[in-house]
């Protein structure tokens, strides 16, 4: 049996059956991604302080044009569906495959180094921010004064001038000091239990992460397994592959606001 309208418009809509779906999935994408932004907004106007200096910029600017490029290649891999170049589709989507995981690893690196990030606050009041060495993850001070495994001192590399990050007091960029843990009152790595700010910071790229490893997936199942329909009905393969398409837009799109909300406003 013939499924209707996977090729034809439907006379309703002027549009084909995935055309209409996607539509339909990403309306309820973008109240999904509306309601957390508008609780960004709630809760950072509300805020009387709020933290700057925390991200890396020059990283988040390679991933936002790894993204666009991702959203050029995507483009071309449907414009050559449909000048029956299936070779050159090939190429453009698995370049955008590349690129969507070049995306995952970057932002992996980034997340990394936020639980390897320390904010440390002595019991005489002044605090420091950077990394232990060895750049264990999660390290907290119930830890290090575990009974069973204690440790006397850890060796701290300071970061960047601590008032950047709120704190008050720093030592020399990169300047390793020996903290004895008995001199500590909170150590606490930057992930999203440290601030207000970075728990949306997670929640946020986190599952915009998400949607690109989805979108990836899909896309390397089209250049993959899923190809073979090609063959046999390559107007409903080019269907599929714009449908694929319009999802990866809609993805890069929240990047795009993504970038500037978090990283440099």
């Amino acid at each position: 049996m013939e499924i209707p309208y996977t090729v034809e418009p439907r006379p309703d809509t002027g549009l084909y059956n995935a055309k209409v779906g996607i539509w339909l999935f990403l309306a309820s994408e973008v109240m999904l991604f509306g309601a957390l932004f508008s609780s960004y907004i709630m809760l950072r106007v509300g805020s009387l302080s709020w933290p700057h200096g925390l991200l890396n910029v020059p990283i988040g600017t390679v991933n936002t044009v790894v993204l666009i490029t991702s959203s050029i290649t995507v483009v071309l891999a449907w414009a050559s569906l449909k000048l029956h170049n299936f070779s050159r589709f090939k190429l453009y989507q698995g370049c955008t495959i590349l690129l969507a995981m070049t995306f995952v690893m970057i932002k992996s690196y980034e997340y990394h180094d936020k639980f390897t990030h320390y904010y440390v606050r002595m019991v005489d009041g002044t605090e420091h921010t950077g990394h232990v060495e060895g750049s264990p993850m999660n390290l907290s001070l119930a830890k290090l004064t575990n009974p069973k495994h204690p440790v006397t001192s850890i060796t701290f590399h300071a970061d960047a001038p601590a008032a950047e990050h709120g704190a008050t007091a720093h030592a020399a960029h990169g300047e390793a000091m020996v903290i004895e843990t008995s001199k500590i009152s909170k150590l606490e790595s930057f992930g999203p239990w440290h601030s207000t700010y970075l728990a949306i910071y997670f929640t946020l790229t986190g599952l915009h992460a998400l949607h690109v490893i989805g979108g990836a997936l899909v896309m390397a199942f089209f250049w993959g397994p899923g190809s073979k329909m090609w063959k046999s009905e390559p107007e409903r393969f080019t269907n599929r592959v714009e449908v694929s398409g319009l999802f990866w837009h809609f993805v890069d799109l929240v990047w795009i606001f993504l970038f500037p909300v978090l990283y440099l406003l």
